[in-house]
């Protein structure tokens, strides 16, 4: 069974954010495994970071990892647009890869866009 993917927002999809065009977008995308299955995520998501790292429109990526003992992980990658990550992610060599992913694990990616807070943060 691949990795299960699971919506962020249920009246949005992640496919259907990727048939946007909206310039920069971040990837905000979380995944949880049971802790025994934590290496093997680590394993199979750096070689799927590589392998994005490599893609016209890719900016940067940054795995993070809950503490105290969790096992939920949060990716927090730029790309210069949803198209651009949605032609790394539909690619045969990516989609191929995802099968390597423990089988009880559940993905949740999301695009988002800066907002600007005046006094407190820019677009």
């Amino acid at each position: 069974m691949p990795i299960k993917l699971a919506e962020m927002d249920e009246r949005v999809s992640f496919r259907e954010q990727l048939q946007q065009e909206n310039g920069l977008v971040v990837l905000i995308n979380t995944f949880t495994v049971p802790p025994e299955d934590a290496d093997r995520l680590l394993a199979v998501w750096a070689e799927d970071a590589a392998f994005m790292k490599r893609q016209p429109g890719f900016i940067s990526t940054q795995l993070h990892r809950g503490i105290a003992g969790s096992s939920t992980f949060v990716n927090v990658a730029v790309w210069e647009s949803a198209a651009a990550l949605g032609a790394a992610f539909s690619s045969p060599e990516f989609q191929a890869h995802v099968a390597h992913y423990p089988d009880n694990a559940v993905t949740q990616p999301h695009l988002f866009q800066k907002v600007a807070v005046p006094g407190i943060c820019v677009a």
